[in-house]
């Protein structure tokens, strides 16, 4: 009787249909050479990603010492009132920041968020000068009167992060 039964389930498995696997790709569209029509500049690479940090030895610690990455010396920038560190990721860097003097704004942001934390994102750009003026014809806020020399020696411009998505986008002429 149990040959039976297996025969039985064999032939009611075998009229099933038969389960087939599908696999999705999300597919990104390889970075065009070319500027988009009608632009004046054109969007780059990731450059970093900044992380405000309350104890800058002890971050350098851990991603030197405990991670292994490769880390720089720390490099005062008064100009935005902030001591910078950069973790080598090899396909970009991460950017510890830690405030220079009391009127830092990366001292604000360690007031809201004690344990520090993910600060802003920075893109390379092809042409600041030319992405300003674009930018603030399409009414996204720039923070400042222009653009600054940052911690590579490339000018820099900060956008308001209500106008991006809640996230504060630095650009950086490549």
């Amino acid at each position: 009787m149990a040959a039976s039964l297996c025969k039985m389930a064999v032939g009611l498995l075998s009229r099933l249909p038969k389960a087939t696997l599908t696999v999705r790709m999300l597919s990104v569209s390889p970075p065009s050479a070319q500027k988009p029509p009608g632009c004046l500049w054109k969007l780059g690479r990731l450059n970093h990603v900044a992380i405000a940090v309350p104890d800058l030895e002890k971050a350098k610690f851990l991603y030197k010492e405990v991670l292994g990455a490769t880390v720089s010396e720390t490099v005062p920038l008064p100009e935005h009132g902030v001591y910078t560190v950069f973790v080598d990721l090899g396909n970009t860097k991460l950017e510890l920041l830690h405030p220079l003097g009391d009127n830092s704004p990366v001292a604000g942001f360690l007031q809201k968020n004690k344990a520090g934390g993910l600060h802003h994102i920075c893109i390379e750009v092809d042409n600041i000068t030319d992405a300003i003026a674009d930018l603030k014809e399409k009414e996204i806020r720039v923070l400042g009167d222009g653009a600054k020399i940052g911690a590579h020696g490339k000018p820099v411009i900060f956008l308001h992060p209500k106008d991006c998505g809640g996230v504060l986008v630095e650009l950086e002429e490549a």
